[in-house]
């Protein structure tokens, strides 16, 4: 599913009069969640999941083939853990 298509189920499910009232509510959702993100804070939506910043240690490697290896940087990445609401769902939905 692309955003355009995503707009659209939103504009259903949220009873919005047009795409763009459903595109701004999608917009400054994912806004908001990058903001909290950015303050390696964490969101936590009731049967839906939480959202969080972790922190992840830089790796080793080599490539496969050659004798070159590389190294990655410590970083922080988002994660996302699902909640039991959404899980039971995605199961009943087999």
């Amino acid at each position: 599913m692309n955003k355009a298509q995503f707009v659209e189920l939103v504009q259903e499910n949220g009873s919005y009069k047009t795409k763009v009232e459903a595109e701004a509510a999608i917009n400054a959702l994912v806004e908001s969640f990058t903001q909290v993100l950015e303050k390696k804070d964490e969101i936590s939506l009731v049967g839906f999941g939480s959202f969080s910043a972790a922190f992840q240690k830089g790796k080793s490697g080599k490539v496969p083939g050659t004798d070159k290896t590389y190294t990655s940087e410590d970083k922080y990445v988002a994660k996302f853990k699902p909640g039991k609401g959404l899980k039971d769902r995605i199961v009943a939905g087999k």
